[in-house]
């Protein structure tokens, strides 16, 4: 299996990025007023949604409920020295990372 860190900020972002040879654009964002946690929608190049609301949790494949999407692999989220700590406003691309495992 290959896997690599998905580079982020702490800040809400929209990027496309390849996946297994499938270009994703992906946006992340602060859900402030309800969930206190980041949250990451996928779309195609043209920018029509697959899934969205799709929360930054630890401890999971984040798209494993969404394998009838047909996406490859997984997406984890990881906390230095705590894996199981979520990411907060202020440690998103710092202390917590987002990885793609093929």
């Amino acid at each position: 299996m290959a896997s690599f860190e998905i580079p982020l900020t702490g800040d809400n972002q929209q990027f496309n990025i390849a996946l297994s040879g499938t270009t994703y654009q992906f946006t992340i964002r602060w859900c402030d007023v309800s969930l206190q946690a980041w949250v990451l929608d996928i779309a195609d190049v043209s920018s029509d949604p697959i899934v969205q609301g799709i929360p930054l949790v630890t401890g999971c494949d984040l798209l494993a409920q969404y394998a009838y999407l047909g996406i490859p692999g997984q997406l984890v989220v990881q906390t230095d020295g705590s894996p199981d700590t979520m990411p907060t406003y202020a440690n998103l691309g710092t202390n917590s990372h987002l990885y793609y495992v093929a």
